[in-house]
């Protein structure tokens, strides 16, 4: 794994406060995290996938995806840092508003920062993948 710079424990802090105020519905919270030319990108099996920019196509993103939940949670589980990267480990339990079942998964979440600030984020549904994507090493995943 590469090693930590002074900055990225602020931002792994960060991150941890975001997925929080995701899991609590509060979006506007989750946006203080980013770069107001965030780019942030879903995987193409995602509902609303694709690559949103700007801070308002991100928030409305969030605000439609975490809409549709009746309950749930994404959990970071593990936070790698690979270079200006943090890729996040979560896991994902959630229960939407149409549905009685449980959706489960593991995903990760690579986030690019410049000056404390997330500009880029990306989420991919094999882990594998978001630490190749990366640059972390294949060690990492374990």
């Amino acid at each position: 794994m590469h090693k930590q710079t002074p900055s990225l424990p602020a931002e792994a802090e960060a991150l941890k406060r975001f997925y929080a105020a995701l899991n609590r519905n509060d979006i506007p919270a989750t946006l203080e995290l980013f770069d107001p030319h965030i780019e942030w990108t879903d995987p193409a099996e995602a509902p609303g996938a694709g690559t949103h920019r700007g801070l308002a196509a991100v928030e409305a993103h969030f605000a439609s995806a975490r809409g549709t939940w009746a309950e749930g949670s994404c959990e970071p589980e593990r936070f790698l840092v690979a270079g200006d990267k943090i890729v996040v480990f979560v896991r994902v339990r959630v229960r939407l508003k149409h549905e009685t079942d449980w959706r489960e998964g593991q995903l990760a979440d690579v986030y690019t920062f410049r000056n404390g600030r997330a500009v880029g984020g990306r989420s991919f549904a094999d882990r594998r993948q978001g630490l190749e994507w990366a640059g972390a090493e294949a060690a990492d995943a374990g």
